[in-house]
C-alpha cells in the first residue's frame, strides 16, 4: 500500500509541474494577442471596484471591444501590466458579460486598473491538497484503494426497500438508492447520458439524512455540486468554496453567507472595525523597514523611544513614531487572531449544525470532521487522488459517475486518467447499478451510442421517445437543405468524402487542427437552422479540436465548444465537426472512443455529424456508426458542385 501512496504522490507532482509547465510555456512562446485569440487571455482592459461580495474586492474589467474568451465564472485568474509571470496578483472571475469580466480579488493595488492583461492561471493548490491528503491518508483512504487493486475484499451488496421522497424515480433508480444506503462500505451508481443521476444521488442523500447520517456531497466541477446544491436547498446545507465560484442564487447557502448572517458575527464586525482604526492611523507612522531601522531590533526601539533617545542617527520623533508602529502592529496580530478563532468558531457550528456539506473534491479538504458517508458525483472525471479527499473524511462513500464518457483530463501522468470508479466498477460490478432509463433524447439518437457502449441495455422512456423539432414548431420550407434538416431525420451523417477540399490542415505554431470544408458546412447548416426557426440558444457545435473551435466561433452566433466543454451539456440540436481528413487515414484522439460517446449523447431533437467517411473507417466504431447512419437512411453525401449545398 505504501508503494501505491508513493507512486500517487510521484504522478501528481509531474501532473502538476506538467500543467503549470504548458500554462509557462504557453505564455513565453505565445504574443498575449495570441494568446487572446486561443481564448486563454484578455488584452487592453480597464478596472473598476464596483464593490465588495463576502470579504472580496469586486473589479469589473472592460473594454469597448468584445471579449471572446474561454475564461469562465469560477476560473482562477491572473491580473497583470502585461508579462503575466511577474505578478502574482490572482483573483475568481465572478461574473462575465460582452464586454467585461468581474473578477473577486483579497486586495486592489492601484496598478491593477489600468491597461490591465488577465490571464487564465492553473494554479498548484488541487496538486497540493492532492499530495497532503496523500502524506496524512487515513485507514479510510487506504481502505478504498485496498478495494480497487484486489487487496481487500468488500462487504456484500445489501439493498433494502424505503420510501422514496421523489414518488418519479424508476426501478433501476430506486434499486440504485436502496443500496447506496444500505450497503457498508461502498456503492457505485452508473448513470449513463440523461438517466437522472443527479435526481438519484439528490434521494440519496435525502434518505442517509432520514436514517441521522451526516453526508458530504462533492463533485469534480463547481457546476455539478450547484447543481446538487439547488435540488438539495431545502435542508440544512452548507456549501463550502469561494463564493465566486458559487452560482449567485445559491451564495446564500455558501459558507461565507451563512458566516456573514450568524449572529456572533457581530463581535467580528467590532474587531474589524478596530483593526481599521489602528490601520489608517499607521499610516502616519515611521514603517521600522531595514533602511530606517539600521540594524535596531524591535525592543531596542521601544526602549529607545520609551528613553526619548535616537540613536544611529534616527531622530526622537522617528523612534517614537517606529515603537508606535510596532506595538500598534503587535495588537493588530492579537486582533487578527481573535478574529480568526471566531471565525473558526463560527464555521465549526455551522458544519455541525448542517445536515448536508457540498463542496468540491478539492474543498472539502478543508474539512476537519469525518462524515458518516461521502457522496461523489462525477467521480468517472476525478483522479483517485482527487477522489480520495472526500473519501478520507468519511465511514462509507458512494460514487456516481460513467466510466463510458470522459475521463479526468491528464496532460503527462497518464496512469492518472484511470479511475478509482472504472477501477472499482471493473472488479466488483455487483457493487454497482446501472441507471437504464434515458430522459433527454429521441430514441434514434440514442439507439447507436447505446449498441455500442452500454450493451443496448438502456431504454429511451415514453416522453422523449419520438421528439423532434416538429413539438417545438419548426417546419418544412422548400429548400436544398430540407432533406438534412427535415425533423423527422433526427440523425444525420453528411459525408464530405467525395470532395477534393475535404482534407484537415494544421497551423504552423499548433498541434491542434482544422477543416475548412467542415467549418463552411457547420456554418451553412447553423444559418438554415436559424432560417427555418430554430433559436440559438437551442443548437450547440462541437467539435474535438481547439483551432476547429476558434475557426467556427469566428463565423457563428451559437454555442461552440470542445467535446470536454459539452461534456455535462444537452441541446436541442447538436452539430458535429469531426475534422480529421487525411491521406495517411489517421484519427489521432478520436480514436478516445469516450469523447465519440459524449458528442453523439448531448442532442435531444436533432444530432447533424459531418465528417470523411474515408478517414474515419480506419477505426472499427467509427465505421459501424457510418454502417448504422447508411442502414437508417440519415446518410448523405456532401456534393463538390458549388451550386448545391448537398
Amino acid at each position: 500500500m505504501k508503494r501505491i501512496i508513493e507512486r500517487l504522490i510521484e504522478l501528481t507532482k509531474v501532473e502538476r509541474d506538467a500543467q503549470i509547465s504548458a500554462m509557462v510555456d504557453e505564455i513565453k512562446r505565445l504574443s498575449g494577442e495570441k494568446r487572446e485569440k486561443k481564448g486563454r487571455a484578455v488584452l487592453g482592459l480597464r478596472g473598476k471596484v464596483v464593490g465588495e461580495e463576502l470579504g472580496f474586492k469586486l473589479v469589473r474589467y472592460g473594454r469597448r471591444r468584445a471579449i471572446e474568451t474561454e475564461i469562465s465564472v469560477g476560473d482562477e485568474v491572473l491580473i497583470s501590466k502585461g508579462d503575466p509571470l511577474k505578478s502574482d496578483l490572482r483573483g475568481v472571475v465572478a461574473e462575465k458579460g460582452k464586454r467585461y469580466l468581474v473578477v473577486a480579488l483579497e486586495s486592489v493595488p492601484e496598478w491593477a486598473l489600468r491597461d490591465i492583461r488577465i490571464d487564465l492561471y492553473a494554479s498548484d493548490l488541487t496538486y497540493r491538497r492532492w499530495i497532503e491528503n496523500l502524506e496524512n491518508l487515513t485507514e479510510k483512504g487506504k481502505r478504498a484503494l485496498k478495494f480497487a487493486f484486489g487487496f481487500e475484499e468488500p462487504s456484500e451488496v445489501k439493498c433494502e426497500g424505503f420510501t422514496p421522497f421523489d414518488t418519479s424515480l424508476n426501478k433501476a433508480q430506486l434499486r440504485a438508492v436502496g443500496c447506496a444506503i444500505f450497503t457498508d462500505d461502498f456503492f457505485l451508481i452508473h448513470g449513463p447520458f440523461g438517466t437522472g443521476k443527479t435526481r438519484t444521488i439528490a434521494e440519496v442523500v435525502r434518505q442517509l439524512v432520514k436514517k441521522d447520517n451526516k453526508v458530504l456531497v462533492t463533485a469534480e466541477s463547481n457546476t455539478a455540486v450547484d447543481n446538487l446544491v439547488e435540488l438539495l436547498s431545502d435542508m440544512k446545507i452548507v456549501r463550502i468554496g469561494h463564493p465566486s465560484r458559487v452560482e449567485k442564487k445559491l451564495k446564500e447557502h455558501t459558507l461565507a453567507s451563512l458566516v456573514l448572517k450568524h449572529a456572533d458575527y457581530k463581535k467580528i464586525e467590532e474587531i474589524k472595525r478596530e483593526i481599521e482604526r489602528i490601520e489608517e492611523n499607521m499610516e502616519s507612522l515611521t514603517k521600522p523597514t531595514p533602511q530606517m531601522r539600521r540594524g535596531l531590533s524591535d525592543e531596542e526601539i521601544i526602549r529607545l523611544a520609551k528613553a526619548n533617545k535616537g540613536a544611529r542617527g534616527i531622530s526622537t520623533r522617528k523612534m517614537r513614531s517606529m515603537a508606535e508602529w510596532i506595538e500598534a502592529r503587535r495588537v493588530l496580530d492579537q486582533l487578527y487572531e481573535k478574529v480568526r478563532k471566531e471565525e473558526e468558531k463560527i464555521v465549526k457550528e455551522i458544519i455541525e449544525e448542517s445536515e448536508v456539506v457540498l463542496s468540491t473534491n478539492s474543498s472539502s479538504f478543508l474539512l476537519e470532521d469525518v462524515l458518516d458517508v461521502a457522496v461523489i458525483d462525477e467521480a468517472s472525471q476525478a483522479t483517485i487522488p482527487s477522489v480520495l479527499i472526500p473519501i478520507n473524511r468519511a465511514k462509507k462513500f458512494v460514487l456516481a459517475g460513467d466510466h463510458k464518457q470522459l475521463p479526468p483530463t491528464v496532460l503527462r501522468a497518464q496512469e492518472l486518467s484511470k479511475t478509482l470508479f472504472e477501477m472499482l466498477i471493473e472488479r466488483y460490478p455487483n457493487k454497482s447499478q446501472l441507471l437504464e432509463v434515458q430522459y433527454r433524447m429521441n430514441e434514434a439518437i440514442m439507439e447507436f451510442p447505446n449498441r455500442e457502449f452500454y450493451g443496448g441495455r438502456i431504454k429511451a422512456h415514453e416522453s422523449v421517445k419520438n421528439i423532434t423539432l416538429r413539438e417545438l414548431g419548426i417546419r418544412p420550407k422548400s429548400n436544398g437543405f430540407w432533406q438534412v434538416l427535415d425533423p423527422d431525420k433526427p440523425v444525420v451523417f453528411i459525408d464530405t468524402s467525395r470532395c477534393s477540399d475535404k482534407w484537415e490542415r494544421k497551423l504552423a505554431d499548433s498541434t491542434s487542427r482544422y477543416n475548412e470544408l467542415e467549418c463552411r458546412i457547420v456554418e451553412k447548416l447553423v444559418n438554415e437552422l436559424l432560417r427555418i426557426g430554430v433559436e440559438k440558444s437551442w443548437i450547440g457545435v462541437i467539435t474535438p479540436y481547439d483551432d476547429q473551435v476558434d475557426l467556427l466561433r469566428r463565423r457563428l452566433d451559437v454555442e461552440t465548444s470542445t467535446v470536454d466543454g459539452f461534456q455535462g451539456k444537452e441541446k436541442e440540436v447538436i452539430v458535429i465537426s469531426f475534422v480529421r481528413s487525411n491521406r495517411n487515414k489517421e484519427i489521432g484522439f478520436l480514436e478516445d472512443l469516450r469523447r465519440l460517446n459524449v458528442s453523439l449523447t448531448r442532442a435531444k431533437r436533432k444530432l447533424i455529424m459531418v465528417g470523411d467517411s474515408e478517414t474515419l473507417s480506419v477505426n472499427d466504431t467509427y465505421r459501424r456508426l457510418i454502417e448504422h447512419v447508411r442502414r437508417r437512411g440519415f446518410y448523405f453525401r456532401y456534393r463538390v458542385f458549388p451550386t448545391s449545398p448537398l
